[in-house]
């Protein structure tokens, strides 16, 4: 129950409930969802069809006449349902997915989605992720233990998959709670921009998600909350931070150095998971005079309640996601607010951004068999691989300074008509928030009307001239104008390009990890690294997503990736599996190949999408179908085996 209006299960709710309830209903899901539950495929009748496109209008663009058929529909169907004793119809045939999966995605996806919705769905299996195997089977006697660094999202997953197959472990988390991310940025304004029913783990999925993209205190009670409820807790070493990890060829283990209250000591284990991930270290900008200013200043990702800026004259430096997400609410607060943007950003409308989960879409999810799974994949589908052509550049298009393709140009207009609608006719600001790079070469950043309207504010002052330095009074720009300042925040993004920094990671022969990669990491499916055996990353190079998916659903493909090396290192009674160099080569070309084929990497604009080389170290290019294909089980002729 959320809310009292609700009847507490699907058997008992009445007629009145089940109609409230679906007027809060994502309605192509639904429709989906009672096929599946039913049986009764001429449920997705072809008036019905969705517009399956990215971004696609609410309701997959049904007009309002259209939508009332279909909740007549639906309530005729789930009152059938509840009336026959709620019996579900037998798990839908190859045939009968087949025509789910047209309806939803506009007949887009190809065969080869079905496994993976099979996956999603998570039927018949509960969890059909989790390792189906255990250590116990396959060498009981063995000492194989895996330190996991980091207990953030990528942490506590790696740990439940780790405990399903009884891999004894430990976490080592230099903060004093779990939570990684969620817990260290507490910046006002604070949220995720991907909505939380696909930012959560699969086989721990809630109904009563607060809002449709939740807070950060939010996900920190989710992670929280699921560290407690798999008991992962107990395995982890808190305010305990890795200084240096080194592997043994001899004795096939590492040899990690930590240090905590008590001083440095040394760990053992068999593998090492490095669960840092790539916004973890905040970047301060390289501006003359930074230190010298008298008054507050701070980077975003280390915010300073104790200073209060009400009435004070503030000066934002950067203008990013977590700068669009905190200036609104600082606007309210600031008597002036100077934002100093060096790049405009694309923003995409997300009306219910802010908003609240309507009571009846969290009935439904908790009370409709399937809906949850259906839901889950109506969302993936519209902002995750069905998005991926508009970012894609078009080989025979030109010139790409500003487009890169017919589908990029379309989207560009659909945003700037967005900013034109919401800042009228006032041409100066609008000349100075339209960008003239493509869109998806830089991060999109996710609104809901808030940026504009804080930009129309009369005490908020948007500057594009460049800085020249900070002094201990203000800001100078590059045009010797000195802007007074009270607090300086600094939303200037993260280290994404230093993974692991700074810890210090020896391999083979005490090859070092960073003077490997010099400045330029690169890995095997972004996981694994020659001459570093039985050493994974989550999080690592080229796991990014720009533009399709959620980091952790692409966490979940990576642990069970990891999962299987593990696998096969018991089964084969092998000391460790090293990345073979030629297959960690090729793999590097295809994903630079994908790279320079994206938005992101034929455009010119400064981004932490590209590492000081120009080569993007961050991102994914491909479909997440493909990165899901490619981790869920390891092929032995990718790796080298070592016998200790």
């Amino acid at each position: 129950m959320t809310d009292g209006t609700f009847a507490a299960d699907l058997a008992g709710a009445d007629d009145a409930t089940i109609r409230l309830a679906l007027e809060d209903a994502a309605l192509p899901a639904m429709l989906v969802t009672l096929a599946h539950v039913t049986g009764d495929m001429s449920l997705l009748r072809e008036e019905f069809n969705p517009d399956a496109g990215f971004l696609s209008a609410e309701q997959g663009g049904l007009t309002e006449e259209l939508q009332a058929k279909v909740r007549d529909l639906a309530f005729e169907t789930i009152v059938r349902f509840r009336d026959s004793g709620c019996q579900a119809a037998s798990a839908p045939s190859q045939a009968d997915l087949r025509r789910m999966l047209d309806f939803l995605t506009g007949s887009m996806a190809t065969d080869e989605y079905v496994p993976l919705l099979l996956e999603e769905l998570a039927f018949p299996d509960a969890d059909a992720r989790a390792p189906h195997w255990s250590k116990q089977e396959l060498d009981p006697s063995r000492r194989f233990e895996v330190v996991v660094i980091g207990a953030g999202m990528s942490g506590i997953l790696a740990a439940i998959r780790l405990q399903q197959a009884g891999v004894p472990f430990v976490i080592l988390e230099k903060n004093a709670d779990v939570g990684g991310t969620w817990l260290e940025n507490t910046y006002p304004g604070a949220r995720v921009d991907s909505s939380n029913h696909f930012y959560s783990y699969s086989f721990a999925q809630k109904a009563d998600w607060p809002y449709h993209y939740s807070t950060g205190d939010v996900l920190l009670d989710y992670f929280r909350g699921c560290a407690d409820q798999f008991g992962i807790r107990e395995h982890i070493r808190f305010n305990t931070e890795v200084v240096s990890a080194e592997f043994d060829e001899s004795a096939g283990s590492w040899s990690l150095a930590i240090r905590n209250g008590n001083g440095e000591e040394t760990l053992t284990a068999q593998a090492l998971i490095s669960a840092v991930g790539q916004l973890n270290r905040p970047k301060m900008p390289a501006i003359d005079g930074i230190d010298s200013f008298t008054g507050p200043s701070f980077h975003s990702a280390q915010w300073d309640h104790s200073v209060d800026l009400t009435g004070k004259r503030v000066a934002v430096i950067g203008n990013g996601a977590s700068a669009s997400q905190f200036i609104p609410i600082v606007a309210e607060q600031a008597g002036q607010l100077e934002i100093f943007q060096r790049t405009p950003n694309w923003y995409v409308p997300v009306p219910n951004y802010h908003d609240e989960v309507e009571p009846g879409l969290q009935w439904l999810l908790r009370e409709v068999p399937q809906y949850t799974g259906w839901f889950r994949f109506w969302l993936f589908w519209q902002v995750t691989d069905g998005f991926l052509p508009a970012a894609r550049v078009d080989p025979e298009w030109g010139d790409t300074d500003r487009f890169v393709s017919a589908a990029n140009q379309e989207f560009a207009e659909m945003l700037i008509e967005y900013m034109k609608e919401s800042l009228g006719d006032n041409a100066d600001l609008l000349q100075q928030v339209i960008p003239s790079y493509p869109p998806a070469s830089k991060r999109i950043v996710l609104d809901n009307g808030a940026w504009p309207n804080t930009l129309k504010r009369d005490n908020v002052h948007l500057l594009t001239e460049g800085i020249k330095a900070v002094t201990p009074s203000g800001v100078i720009t590059d045009d010797g104008q000195e802007h007074e300042a009270d607090v300086i925040i600094y939303g200037t993004g993260f280290q994404a390009s230093a993974f692991l920094t700074p810890m210090s990671v020896k391999g083979r022969n005490g090859i070092d990890l960073n003077e490997q990669w010099q400045g330029d990491a690169r890995a095997f499916k972004g996981i694994m690294v020659p001459n570093f055996p039985n050493f994974f990353m989550l999080y690592g190079p080229n796991t990014n997503i720009v533009v399709n998916g959620s980091t952790t659903w692409f966490a979940e493909c990576e642990v069970t990736y990891v999962m299987g090396c593990i696998r096969l290192l018991l089964e084969g009674r092998h000391s460790a599996l090293d990345t073979k160099l030629d297959r960690h080569d090729a793999y590097n070309e295809h994903i630079d190949a994908g790279n320079l084929a994206m938005a992101w990497g034929v455009a010119k604009v400064p981004s932490w999408y590209r590492n000081e080389f120009g080569r993007s170290a961050q991102n994914w290019p491909f479909s997440m179908l493909e990165y899901w294909q490619q981790t869920r089980e390891p092929d032995p002729a990718d790796h080298v085996f070592l016998e200790a």
